[in-house]
């Protein structure tokens, strides 16, 4: 029954970053009421620190975002903040990338994506040296630690023999199928290792153990990276073209005679611009929103292959990893929809700028 699950969620068609889609249906679309955003920078810039303080994969940048928000002055604070080349949302950024940072950040997302009951070694290590000094956090995540935990926690699920045991032709088929087919770039990897040429039983119980959830939480991460890093550059655009068609109506407003009609068509232009470079960012976070929720609907159907299978070890241990990463895609479509509604409320507004020119009251 599982396996009938899992090929209905994962074959159906394909997805614009990648292959695999599921049908429509469980996911429940989270969007936001933005028509009444307003056009000034400083509300554009608190709505893009919000998608920072609530989405950010890193903690240092979530918290000074929180900061700016909650501050006296939001909108200021915003603007400030997303300031170029030396804002807060760089120099926070430059923090999460500090060595010791990336070291917790690692530990972090071991703890996320290693049972203890299946990798008890990597486990209380990750656990333990998110407490110790940074040399010690450089030692095992740089200085062969991992590396080491990982081969005892492989032989502690070789010794114990039940992983092995429990695999059969159809798993190794369906992990080559992601190899091949999986819309995660590290889902895809992970995969691939595990199939390899060469590769072993204990490869195909690693990815189970371990290395589906970690592909996983890495293509989470990498979907909010990439999408907010792109919001900043549609938003920088987006203002900066905002301020001149309002400056533009402005001096329409302010001129009579032909010249007031070249100042109208000019400030209609301005208008139209700005719809226009509204409208590729909508429709990316569009894609961006149907390819979260395929991603929630697929790991909503390996959640329930897996409780099915629980008799498994193999896919019981992905029980909780696929409930997180559930979760996780649910969140991803929350910020695609959320600026799905921010962008389309900036679209009827330019529309309306421009309406404005053309048929003044």
């Amino acid at each position: 029954m599982y396996k009938r699950i899992l090929s209905c969620a994962l074959c159906a068609a394909a997805l614009f970053s990648g292959t695999i889609a599921v049908p429509a249906g469980s996911a429940t679309e989270t969007g936001v009421h933005a028509t009444s955003v307003a056009m000034t920078p400083g509300e554009i810039a608190r709505w893009e620190v919000l998608n920072y303080a609530k989405y950010s994969i890193y903690s240092t940048v979530k918290t000074d975002a929180w900061v700016a928000l909650l501050s006296e002055d939001p909108e200021a604070a915003s603007i400030e903040f997303l300031r170029s080349p030396d804002g807060g949302l760089v120099y926070a950024t430059q923090r999460s990338l500090n060595r010791d940072e990336g070291n917790k950040r690692f530990l972090r997302r071991l703890l996320e994506t290693h049972l203890r009951a299946y990798s008890p070694e990597v486990y209380d290590a990750a656990n333990l040296y998110l407490t110790e000094s940074a040399s010690k956090r450089e030692q095992f995540c740089h200085g062969g630690g991992y590396e080491a935990a990982k081969a005892r926690d492989q032989r502690f699920r070789a010794d114990l023999g039940e992983q092995k045991r429990a695999l059969v032709e159809e798993d190794r088929r369906y992990v080559r199928m992601l190899a091949e087919q999986d819309p995660g770039a590290q889902v895809r990897l992970a995969a691939g290792y595990a199939v390899r040429a060469g590769s072993t039983d204990d490869d195909l119980t690693d990815f189970f153990a371990w290395g589906w959830a970690q592909g996983a939480r890495l293509d989470i991460e990498s979907f909010r990276e990439r999408m907010l890093r792109e919001n900043r550059q549609w938003q920088q655009t987006i203002a900066r073209l905002i301020v001149d068609a309002e400056a533009a109506e402005k001096a329409a407003r302010e001129t009579e005679g032909e010249a007031g009609k070249e100042a109208r068509d000019r400030a209609a232009a301005a208008w139209r611009k700005v719809g226009a470079d509204v409208s590729p960012a909508r429709s990316k976070w569009e894609e961006a929103r149907d390819f979260a929720h395929r991603q929630a609907e697929t790991w909503h159907a390996i959640l329930l292959a897996a409780q099915q299978a629980a008799q498994n070890p193999n896919w019981k241990a992905l029980i909780d990893p696929a409930r997180a990463t559930e979760t996780d895609w649910t969140d991803n479509r929350s910020l695609a929809g959320e600026n799905v509604a921010y962008w389309e409320s900036l679209l009827q507004k330019a529309l309306e700028g421009e309406q404005r020119i053309k048929n003044p009251s």
